[in-house]
């Protein structure tokens, strides 16, 4: 089962292909504002290195977020687009579930984060299993002090993984039974290895059911209501 991951929910942008979780070529580039432009050049990259053709894949996976806006929906769309033209169902994946599979704990209590700026983070617990991880708990945004004090009642030994720089330094100290490790992002081979499962149960979305997890709403929105007010709508 070839599968073409698509990875641009924070700022590692990442193209994986697999054969199942087995990856066959994959390219990575961080840069806040560069998914755009980052995707076509190496989606052609990794079909080059693997040796296939657009036709061989059998499913699309795509993070969904959550994370930035303009990654989330340029990630989607070239999914979209992708497996309509293939003909290939699609796989939605969590940033959150991501960064959580690859994290390196056998026991501790697994706190996913990314960066949604604003001083603001998207946050899920998870705890490990043998060979992988199973939520905890639903994921929610939550301000930096919200956050520390979430981590501050945990009752057991806990690991933060994902884009856990972004929070001022300050919030760790007395958080003694807290660790914080990796990976900071999101990966398109470990995307792979969801994707396989996902796939094995044909637990495949619609295109057109396909949403991004934004978790809140965008930063900027337009004011129709003073549109029309200012005569530019009949």
């Amino acid at each position: 089962m070839k599968i073409l991951a698509i990875e641009t929910a924070t700022p590692a942008s990442s193209i994986a292909l697999g054969d199942g979780a087995s990856l066959a070529a994959m390219s990575v580039r961080v840069d806040r504002r560069g998914h755009v432009g980052f995707l076509m050049p190496a989606i052609d990259f990794c079909f080059e290195q693997a040796g296939w053709e657009r036709n061989d894949i059998d499913a699309v996976a795509v993070d969904v977020g959550p994370g930035p806006f303009t990654g989330i929906r340029a990630g989607i769309a070239t999914a979209q687009a992708f497996a309509a033209g293939v003909g290939a169902p699609l796989v939605a994946v969590s940033s959150l579930t991501v960064q959580a599979l690859r994290a390196a704990t056998g026991r501790r209590r697994i706190w996913s984060v990314v960066d949604m700026r604003r001083q603001q983070v998207a946050v899920a617990p998870y705890r490990p299993l043998p060979g992988g991880v199973a939520p905890d708990g639903l994921p929610e945004v939550l301000g930096f002090e919200e956050f520390r004090a979430v981590l501050d009642t945990q009752e057991s030994d806990t690991l933060v993984v994902g884009d856990w720089q972004a929070l001022p330094d300050a919030m760790w100290g007395g958080l003694h039974r807290v660790r914080r490790g990796r990976p900071r992002y999101p990966s398109a081979d470990v995307m792979l290895e969801i994707a396989a499962i996902r796939v094995a149960h044909g637990d495949f979305v619609s295109a057109e059911d396909v949403r991004p997890a934004y978790m809140r709403e965008p930063d900027v929105q337009i004011n129709w209501k003073l549109f029309r007010s200012e005569g530019l709508w009949p």
